[in-house]
């Protein structure tokens, strides 16, 4: 998956001159986090919700009441702009602009195209979608995990035990447990008792949320 297949296209942006009140009205009613500043067709830097709702306090505290609301009356974009706004390109591996997200906690990213003009957006919404349709989540089904080692054919090995049973599968993920991994299937099915059996006389160690109650403890 790409980011570009998976960007948000129908977004609002701001200017420098935008005033702070509206950008805060666009951040509520679009439900974001973050707002890309555009000066003419140039991508100049972005906002943060937090940035919005912690400059008018910190800038009014000590004035009175007619100050403030003339205060916050012309306070801009301007003056509280983040300037180091990081890109992606269209081409980015959604999982590479997840990682950046995450290790650089980044409320999102600009999608600009060769020319550097911004084609896109994408958020912690987007990539939450992402995981959500990635685990087959809304196709229904049902979730069969197993430990398994971390071994060449292992989900070769696994998968053909399931189609052999003539089951679908919806999905299938990889997640790390310790020295092992978690395999995960969504198979089209209400009831895997079947695929649970084969699996478990191939020797494979199936496993459910009570197998793991001590991590949470």
């Amino acid at each position: 998956m790409f980011v570009g297949l998976k960007m948000l296209r129908d977004f609002e942006t701001v200017t420098p001159q935008t005033l702070v009140k509206d950008a805060q009205k666009i951040l509520e009613e679009s439900k974001l986090w973050m707002l890309l500043v555009e000066d003419g067709d140039d991508l100049v830097g972005y906002v943060r919700k937090e940035d919005i709702t912690g400059a008018l306090p910190s800038m009014v505290t000590s004035l009175e009441k007619h100050e403030i609301s003339f205060l916050m009356s012309k306070l801009t974009i301007a003056e509280i702009l983040r300037t180091d706004i990081k890109k992606v390109a269209p081409e980015t591996e959604i999982e590479a602009a997840a990682d950046m997200m995450h290790e650089m906690n980044l409320a999102g990213l600009a999608v600009v195209d060769e020319n550097d003009g911004l084609i896109g957006y994408i958020n912690r919404s987007v990539m939450l979608d992402v995981l959500v349709e990635g685990m087959g989540y809304r196709e229904g089904g049902s979730r069969v995990a197993m430990e398994v080692e971390d071994r060449p054919g292992m989900l070769y090995e696994a998968a053909g035990i399931i189609a052999n049973l003539k089951f679908s599968i919806i999905s299938a993920s990889t997640f790390l447990s310790g020295d092992s991994r978690l395999l995960v299937f969504r198979i089209a099915a209400d009831d895997t008792a079947p695929v649970v059996e084969a699996l478990a006389g191939r020797g494979f160690k199936l496993v459910d949320s009570s197998d793991f109650q001590e991590n949470w403890r």
